[in-house]
């Protein structure tokens, strides 16, 4: 039959080998394929029925070929599951290969108070695997077509709908564009704006400096704006073409941008044409009052709104968001007519569910409550055995600061005695431009560590700055 071929078991790409007869060339194949890692230990192999006729050899060839490397070691007969490559020390990558180093945050061993993650065991498994199966059997087959670049439509009918509800956010679908992660967003918007003449950009100092980087190589000039306790400091913009900022919750300092900060920069940007690029990646996380508004629904012409699921619910997701003012929709869709970085739509689909039946509601609820309570008892600790250390940026969001004002130490000796007793924290110098004007401390992000492990990590940071050479743990007010 013609579609015999089409119905057969397990595939396997081999070029039998130079060696003298059949049954010596497959022989041959296989074991380069092992010794060679392109089949690794426990990968099945195909029926000696299925390859011999995928080879156009004799069954009996491919049973003596496969009894052979059993013999060898290369292969293992399994009861009732086959032949499959048999276990062995995978060899060591070769010497030359020179590595990259991760981008994201590798895992470290010990007390994690790195900034930027949630607590990944929170993860709502159940609700995830439940809004899965539904979308599984709901939705049509033409939604697994190549679809608009913008995202899914019901994901981005559900966002329009749930900002506008939780960040006062002005948006309708067509305005919303789903992005891999929030630097795929930025690096779309920077692209977009310097399609429209956009040739410089300002930054919060501090921020997240491979952010700033990454709009250098856009193309842009990238120049960095002061901030106090009342957020950016507006009147120190001058002529830039568009302002990154992040008011609810400023990172990594954790200060609000005041209401008459809020004022002077959207007035500055109507006066000037420039777009405000809002970066509101925990805003749903306010832990004494009601979250603040984003700034976008006061200004949707102007403002360019970008969130993430990366705090919200974890940042494996890489799903992000932007919802943009009505003239630059089409350079937005202009910038990711050749852009790759798309976002699975099944897994669109089942956040858009997620979204829709209110379970991303409860779970934001669930994190709050055990948010507060992790950040109080930082908190407590700190007063009680830290006492002159000044926390502060905890009124919201997944980190606090630790500043020690007076200290007789610097950063480096601080993190490097941190790092020794196995506390993985950020320091503050890291995120300015000039990392001499930063202030003594630490960015702790209390959300990081396991549940289950809360208790031990604060711990281990407690007694960690109290043995710190230099006196943390005496109050230098007395």
């Amino acid at each position: 039959m013609e579609d015999q071929w089409a119905r057969l078991g397990l595939d396997l790409h081999l070029t039998l080998g130079p060696a003298h007869g059949l049954r010596a060339g497959l022989e041959y194949a296989l074991r380069e394929a092992v010794r060679g890692g392109r089949l690794t230990p426990g990968t099945p192999l195909p029926s000696s029925r299925t390859l011999a006729r995928d080879l156009n050899v004799s069954r009996g060839t491919v049973t003596q070929a496969y009894e052979q490397l059993v013999a060898e070691g290369y292969l293992a007969s399994r009861p009732r599951s086959g032949i499959e490559v048999a276990d062995h020390p995978a060899a060591p990558p070769p010497a030359s290969i020179d590595l990259d180093p991760p981008v994201t945050l590798p895992f470290v061993k010990g007390a994690d108070l790195r900034s930027g993650l949630p607590d990944l065991s929170a993860f709502p498994r159940r609700e995830w695997l439940a809004a899965t199966r539904h979308v599984m059997q709901t939705t049509p087959g033409t939604a697994f077509g190549y679809g608009d670049p913008a995202g899914a439509v019901p994901l981005r009918e559900a966002l329009a709908e749930y900002l506008g509800r939780v960040r006062g956010v002005v948006a309708t679908p067509d305005r919303v564009f789903v992005c891999a992660g929030y630097t795929h967003a930025l690096r779309l918007v920077c692209q977009a704006l310097s399609l429209r003449g956009a040739a410089s950009i300002a930054f919060e100092d501090p921020a997240e400096p491979a952010y700033c980087s990454l709009a250098g190589q856009m193309g842009l000039e990238v120049s960095r704006v002061p901030v106090d306790r009342d957020g950016m400091m507006v009147g120190r913009l001058t002529g830039e073409d568009v302002v990154t900022v992040t008011p609810a919750h400023q990172y990594p300092l954790g200060v609000t941008l005041s209401p008459a900060r809020r004022t002077r920069l959207l007035a500055w940007a109507a006066r000037t044409g420039a777009y405000v690029v809002e970066d509101d990646y925990d805003g749903e996380f306010r832990y004494d009052r009601q979250p603040v508004g984003a700034l976008q629904g006061l200004a949707p012409d102007r403002v360019i709104y970008a969130g993430t699921a990366s705090k919200t619910v974890a940042p494996g997701l890489r799903i992000a968001w932007i919802v943009v003012p009505p003239d630059l929709v089409r350079p937005l869709r202009e910038s990711m007519r050749w852009d790759e970085a798309y976002v699975n739509v099944i897994e669109q689909l089942v956040f858009a569910r997620l979204i829709r039946s209110g379970e991303l509601d409860r779970h934001l609820r669930r994190c709050r409550i055990r948010y507060r309570r992790r950040r109080d008892r930082l908190g407590e600790a700190i007063a009680r055995h830290v006492p002159s250390g000044r926390l502060s940026g905890i009124a919201a969001g997944l980190h606090a600061v630790l500043e020690f004002p007076g200290a007789a130490i610097d950063e480096r000796r601080l993190l490097g005695h941190l790092r020794r007793n196995g506390v993985a924290v950020d320091g503050i110098a890291y995120f300015y431009h000039r990392p001499a004007d930063a202030p003594l401390g630490i960015v702790i992000g209390y959300a990081t560590p396991p549940e289950h492990a809360y208790s031990s990590t604060l711990e281990t940071l407690i007694s960690t700055l109290e043995t710190m050479p230099g006196a943390l743990s005496r109050d230098s007010r007395s």
